[in-house]
């Protein structure tokens, strides 16, 4: 009885421990289903091959290396294959199980070929875990629920995640003080990137291409229209439209994963993905660059780096609101549930509304990003416990916001005119709010797994001592 009171008062105080933090090394002593017979190669590659699955996966969605490992291996411990070797690489997870010193191993592997933007594919994976863990069903109904996420078709029409792209680059256009005309010419101009980069996707252009398209159709709408528009009192600034555009094309990366491999202890998955992150933001910068040299052609000359938007602590609830919108559209652009929505606008609030408060001070914007990333992981980690939503999806949506497209145009454009030292300065101001997103994130999920649900008062068990004989 006095075992159920407890149980009652922390699930009131408390809150379930999110799926990675159940998943670690010695958290389980005996399987809760009968042992696999390591003469049984059938059952053991059954498992073997769900836990890749379930793996693969998650490498997909994004998730960590270390966190995939971990998990293939809690997968493959929890139905009795606990001598197991797990190897997650860049687009790959290997999974073999040792059978003694006279059987021969057995080995499973699974490949990634491509990477897709659905959170709702990762948080079925995520319960399904959970759904292992809890009711300890049979290998073969897991490869049916895997079955079934795999060829389910996304929650959203794709005309709705279309205009979720567009809406995020009009959050962007608020966040960084546009008008109206800002914010709606980047509206239109982040959906026809997204639907010619969908056609050159759909015959095979490989994805650097695809990103210089998009940085270079990026250009185009703000330099045709700035002509027209200079002077007209409409407040009209095309750096703002550009660098929404680059935002939209940035939040499609791994930066989160990539940094986070890096920091925690997979450093060739993490170089892989480092590499990849900077080869894609290189397409984006060349397809920048020749627009720039395109529309010159035309002498079309955009406003220098150093023509920036005022800001002040006036503006900080129009970047908070300008924040967390695209902050919400990136999680609906990226098949997010509707349960994770809201928590994806509020963390995009939270992301913007500290580093507009702290960029006013003089702590420097590298300490205001990651200051900003830190609690915003902090906060998915622990929303992940409460709405079962997975830390991914609330992290990388919330700093979404706050990646450096402005920093980036404004670095392109310094170097493709004369202004090259201002331009290399505002490239290295780039690299680091973006390095400082991604490890403040990583720290931030990391100080939320640290922290346990609350335990039982004092009092609580003063009563039950005093009720002992």
């Amino acid at each position: 009885m006095l075992g159920a009171i407890r149980r009652g008062w922390n699930r009131l105080l408390g809150t379930p421990p999110a799926t990675i933090d159940t998943i670690e090394p010695g958290s389980i002593v005996i399987a809760p289903r009968k042992p696999i017979d390591l003469h049984d190669e059938a059952a053991i590659t059954e498992v073997l091959d769900l836990a890749a699955r379930i793996g693969a996966l998650l490498l997909d969605a994004g998730t960590g290396a270390i966190d995939t490992a971990h998990q293939v291996e809690f997968v493959a411990a929890f139905y009795g294959l606990e001598d197991v070797d797990v190897d997650v690489t860049f687009n790959t997870v290997l999974i073999c199980a040792r059978r003694g010193s006279t059987l021969p191993p057995i080995t499973s592997s699974r490949s990634v070929n491509y990477r897709s933007l659905d959170f709702t594919r990762l948080a079925q994976v995520d319960r399904l875990v959970r759904r292992i863990r809890r009711s300890a069903i049979a290998p073969a109904t897991a490869h049916r629920i895997v079955d079934e996420i795999t060829a389910a078709p996304h929650p959203y029409p794709r005309w709705i995640a279309t205009l979720a792209w567009g809406l995020l680059a009009l959050g962007i256009g608020i966040y960084l003080g546009g008008t109206w005309v800002v914010c709606l010419t980047a509206f239109a101009t982040t959906v026809v990137i997204i639907v010619v980069n969908r056609q050159l996707n759909r015959i095979g252009t490989p994805p650097f291409f695809q990103q210089m398209a998009g940085g270079f159709l990026a250009v185009l709408p703000a330099a045709l229209l700035y002509p027209v528009l200079e002077g007209s009192g409409l407040g009209f600034r095309p750096a703002q439209i550009i660098a929404a555009g680059i935002v939209v094309l940035l939040s499609g990366l791994t930066l989160v994963g990539a940094v986070q491999d890096a920091i925690t202890g997979a450093p060739i998955t993490g170089t892989a993905r480092v590499t990849e992150v900077v080869v894609m933001t290189g397409g984006i910068m060349v397809g920048v660059a020749l627009s720039i040299r395109f529309v010159g052609l035309f002498d079309v000359h955009l406003p220098t780096i150093t023509t920036v938007a005022p800001f002040g602590a006036a503006d900080i609830p129009a970047r908070v609101f300008g924040g967390s919108l695209a902050a919400f559209a990136f999680a609906l652009a990226s098949y997010a549930e509707r349960r994770a929505l809201p928590a994806a606008f509020i963390a995009g609030a939270i992301g913007s509304g500290v580093t507009a408060s702290l960029y006013l001070t003089d702590l420097g914007p590298i300490f205001a990003y990651a200051a900003a990333a830190i609690i915003i992981g902090f906060v998915g980690g622990i929303a992940a416990r409460r709405s079962l939503t997975p830390p991914l999806v609330i992290a990388v949506a919330g700093i979404t916001p706050l990646l450096p497209g402005l920093a980036i145009y404004r670095g392109m454009y310094g170097l493709m005119t004369d202004a090259g030292a201002a331009g290399t300065r505002e490239m290295a101001t780039a690299f680091g709010v973006g390095c400082a997103l991604a490890a403040g994130v990583t720290l931030g999920e990391f100080i939320a797994r640290t922290v346990r649900k609350p335990q039982l008062p004092q009092l609580p068990r003063a009563l039950m001592r005093a009720r002992r004989p």
